[in-house]
This record gives structure tokens, C-alpha cells and sequence, in this order.
């Protein structure tokens, strides 16, 4: 059972993809929030799979709840995915860099929108390889500090971390470096600690930013 928890100051919207995920026999909704506030307290309380969380809010906005979530050690198991009204843009951005699994624009479609739900429960990024180029373009200018911490990955993790950042899943790269779903798995996450990634879309943004993929090459 995925459990997720809704965070939107519009009641009409959580209502909306509530009466969504009611109907999945492996989701379960288990709380919802008005503001980034409650959101943190819900989220403690019931430690969801998923949350769900708007950008803009009232009391404590989505980028501030999702740096918070991330930088607790308790929250670890929670995949924070945003919601925003206004698809690429430089609040979509931050919100990754804090710790987001990916985003979501409000007027996707139904059947999208229960695969993406799925997608994040299983920890995999949302970011199709076409939004990842538009934020990269637009928002990553230069280098980072990833230059030296990619000296540190083998080069079937470089390659795996590579695969990763055009958009594939596990059983995609396995397939594509002629290896087992789980050692491309162990791939990615040896990665991931060396690099220092909460999670599949930092590690992203950590290949663009270090230069390990630039935009071109998607």
C-alpha cells in the first residue's frame, strides 16, 4: 500500500486528486495539509510513502517543508513530490536542490498522474529527459563542487549515473549495460553516497551541474 499525504492551500485541488487516489486499491491517502506547517506535522505523524506538496503556501512554503523533510534523518523513507501550477521555473529548481524526488504540474492527466505516484514510491526520479534539459538550459550555468567527488565513481557508476540522467529506470540501464537490474541498482546507489544524493533526482541535477552530462547530450 502506497500511503501519501496531500499538501494544498486550495481545498478544491486536494479534493480533486484525493478522489484520484481513493479509488487505486494500493494507494491510500492517509492525511492533508493546508500549509507547510501542518504538512511537517502530518508527515511526522504518519510518515507517508509520498507527500504531495504545493509550491506556494501560506505559513511555510512547499521548498521550505521539502528542505526540512530531507534534512531529517527520520523522514528518510519520504518522497516528496511537487505540485506547481506553472511547470518549469525556478521555484521547480530549488525544490530539487532541497531534496524533491520530482515535480508535477497540476493539469496532468488522470492515468499519468497514478503512474507518477507509483514512479516515486519506488524512489525513481520524475524527471523525463525533455524537463530535465529545459532545467538544466535554464537554470544551471556552471559547475558545482561535484568535480572531485566524480573523480571517486568507477566507471560502471559514471556510466549508470549517466543512464540515470537521460531518464532511465533500473531495468532500463541493466539493459543497456548488459547487467543485472540489481547490480545496476547497486551501481546507482554507490553512487548516490558518493556524491552525496538524497535521492534519484539530485543525483540529476548533480550530473548535469559536475558536467558529467551536459544538455546536448540528452
Amino acid at each position: 500500500m502506497i500511503r501519501v499525504l496531500l499538501v494544498d492551500d486550495q481545498p478544491l485541488i486536494r479534493s480533486g486528486f484525493r478522489a484520484l487516489l481513493d479509488i487505486e486499491d494500493d494507494i491510500e491517502v492517509v492525511a492533508e495539509a493546508a500549509d507547510g506547517s501542518e504538512c511537517l506535522a502530518l508527515v511526522r505523524q504518519h510518515l507517508p510513502d509520498i507527500a504531495l506538496i504545493d509550491i506556494q503556501m501560506p505559513v511555510i512554503d512547499g521548498i521550505e517543508a521539502t528542505r526540512r523533510i530531507a534534512a531529517d534523518p527520520a523522514l528518510a523513507t519520504v518522497h516528496v513530490v511537487i505540485l506547481t501550477n506553472y511547470g518549469l521555473d525556478e521555484y521547480v529548481f530549488n525544490a530539487l536542490r532541497a531534496g524533491a524526488t520530482g515535480f508535477l504540474v497540476k493539469d496532468i492527466q488522470p492515468d499519468d498522474f497514478l503512474h507518477a505516484v507509483r514512479v516515486a514510491a519506488r524512489g525513481d526520479a520524475l524527471l523525463a529527459p525533455s524537463i530535465t534539459r529545459k532545467l538544466i538550459n535554464r537554470y544551471v550555468t556552471q559547475p558545482l563542487t561535484t568535480g572531485a567527488a566524480l573523480k571517486e565513481l568507477t566507471n560502471r557508476e559514471r556510466e549508470a549515473v549517466t543512464l540515470v540522467a537521460h531518464g532511465l529506470s533500473n531495468d532500463e540501464i541493466a539493459d543497456r549495460m548488459a547487467i543485472s537490474p540489481m547490480t545496476a541498482k547497486t551501481h546507482v546507489n554507490r553512487a548516490m553516497v558518493k556524491l552525496h544524493a538524497r535521492d534519484r533526482a539530485q543525483l540529476v541535477v548533480l550530473a548535469y551541474e559536475s558536467g558529467l552530462v551536459t544538455p546536448r547530450d540528452a
